[in-house]
């Protein structure tokens, strides 16, 4: 869905992003992680342009050029990582604060951060980032179907052991 939106803004989206890429020199100027091809560390190293709301040392903030709702922002970390258990932790220190204070600007009071991990979850850019999308109504904004599924106390007593043990087992 994302790509549809992008491609409506960027009609040769795929061509704009390869020659981006051509032009791009690889390296990042911060002390960070990058990907030469991907769009977002462009977008942090100011190759492509964008409406940056806040920025920084570990993480830039921007306008969605494809949004859901008024005001619905970007806030991703300046490390290169599709999932986000490949982010050091470091790079998500400031990400929630970061949240937080544009939600407040944004002036909704209800709202949604959203992240994605991966293509089945629906994630269209390979790189961490969290939205932070306003709802103002019923139709504006993100539409979510929670289709929470009756699960057996024995069987949610097993994920909880397995889990719990994997969590509180010593660092290797």
């Amino acid at each position: 869905m994302q790509s549809a939106r992008l491609s409506s803004y960027l009609p040769n989206l795929d061509l704009f992003v390869i020659f981006a890429h051509i032009l791009s020199s690889g390296t990042c100027t911060m002390a960070t992680k990058s990907l030469a091809s991907c769009l977002f560390c462009k977008i942090i190293e100011g190759k492509i342009p964008s409406f940056k709301l806040l920025e920084t040392e570990t993480s830039f903030a921007f306008l969605d050029i494809g949004p859901l709702s008024k005001g619905h922002a970007l806030v991703i970390p300046k490390y290169h990582a599709e999932k986000m258990h490949e982010l050091p932790d470091e790079y998500l220190q400031d990400v929630l604060p970061i949240a937080k204070k544009i939600a407040l600007a944004q002036g909704a009071a209800d709202y949604n951060i959203l992240q994605n991990n991966g293509r089945l979850a629906h994630q269209e850019v390979p790189h961490v980032h969290f939205h932070v999308i306003p709802k103002p109504d019923e139709v504006e904004g993100l539409g979510i179907g929670w289709p929470a599924k009756s699960v057996p106390k024995p069987e949610l007593e097993k994920v909880f052991a397995e889990l719990s043990a994997k969590l509180n087992a010593p660092q290797s």
